[in-house]
């Protein structure tokens, strides 16, 4: 395999970061530049520990600035890109849609248009990073696959599945590399302090309320980033251009439950009586358009590339927790920004 150029939008987010740290200790990779506007969601601390490598490189840029993505994609040569940059939080889109289709949409019609251009004589691959929510809610049974319909029930699960049409229209109107993913929810470290996990964990240790939607039956499949992670580079690797491949944790929680959890385990690691920090839970008026349940199937990926998640639910959330515990400093200075 000729060496990898890679170039990770989003690179300085969650997940992204993540991805980064394990791309630049592979061998067959030359080179990862982050592409990231730096919005509220992404910030250059969370790349601190290798911002030095001498693989990396880092450019600030707008994916739904086109003239900017063209300048930089055209000068860095790249023959990988995994798109992972998105405006991603639900309760964000209700009250604020437009970024989300400007982003999302246009941001990645932007990228598409671009390296096709670009790619004429390079054999390039391109990994379009998506969401379960694409598929709208389930039942108390069943679960998501590659053949399910779209249902999107918010602007931003509309806004991702628009983006997938149009990765998937040009695998077959142009023949351009491109693969899809969807995942379940993730957490590990790093991960934004308005989502859940995190929220509830720096709730606790604030002594604030921690806001639980509706009655807290609401079902999500969470996977833990590392094994996220895997599968993506897995899938970029050796996925079959134009194929859709549904990566899941298999840990399905109702959002009462796992919250209690934290709590409990909170409770623990601060020689509290486990329960107390139970009472600040506040059930508070459900999200518009919320999901009962998602669930993934990831037959697919575990069949065709051998992928499975590696790590266990409890141990995983155990060292998110710990993590956040020991990084209050990076929780302020993320949720100062807004």
């Amino acid at each position: 395999m000729d060496a990898q150029r890679v170039l990770v939008t989003g690179g300085a987010g969650f997940i992204g970061c993540h991805l980064v740290r394990v791309l630049l200790e592979d061998e067959s990779v030359d080179s990862v530049i982050v592409y990231d506007a730096l919005t509220y969601a992404g910030d250059l601390a969370n790349l601190s520990e290798v911002k030095d490598h001498p693989k990396f490189k880092f450019i600030q840029g707008d994916i739904r600035d086109i003239a900017q993505v063209e300048e930089n994609l055209s000068s860095q040569q790249c023959n990988r890109v995994y798109h992972l940059a998105a405006e991603s939080h639900v309760d964000r889109s209700i009250t604020g849609p437009a970024e989300f289709i400007e982003t999302n949409v246009l941001g990645t019609f932007n990228l598409l248009e671009t390296c096709r251009k670009l790619w004429a004589d390079i054999d390039g691959r391109f990994l379009h990073v998506s969401t379960d929510e694409v598929y709208g809610a389930l039942g108390e049974t069943g679960c998501f696959d590659e053949k399910t319909p779209y249902d999107p029930r918010s602007p931003y699960s509309a806004s991702k599945a628009s983006s997938d049409h149009l990765a998937r229209s040009y695998f077959h109107t142009f023949q351009f590399p491109v693969l899809v993913t969807h995942c379940s929810n993730n957490f590990g470290p790093y991960q934004h302090p308005e989502k859940l996990i995190p929220k509830t964990i720096s709730r606790i240790m604030a002594g604030e309320t921690i806001p639980v939607y509706g009655d807290g039956s609401n079902v999500r499949d969470w996977i833990y980033m590392e094994d996220h992670v895997e599968a993506l580079i897995l899938v970029m690797d050796q996925g079959k251009l134009g194929e859709t491949y549904d990566i899941g944790g298999g840990n399905e929680e109702a959002n009462l439950n796992l919250v209690n959890c934290i709590c409990d385990e909170i409770d623990r690691l601060s020689d509290k009586e486990v329960g107390h920090s139970r009472e600040l839970i506040e059930f508070v008026t459900d999200r518009l358009g919320h999901d009962f349940r998602y669930a993934i199937d990831s037959q697919k990926i575990s069949k065709e590339l051998g992928w499975a998640p590696q790590s266990t639910f409890e141990s995983a959330l155990n060292n998110t927790i710990q993590w956040y515990l020991n990084n209050q400093d990076w929780v302020k200075e993320i949720e100062a920004k807004g």
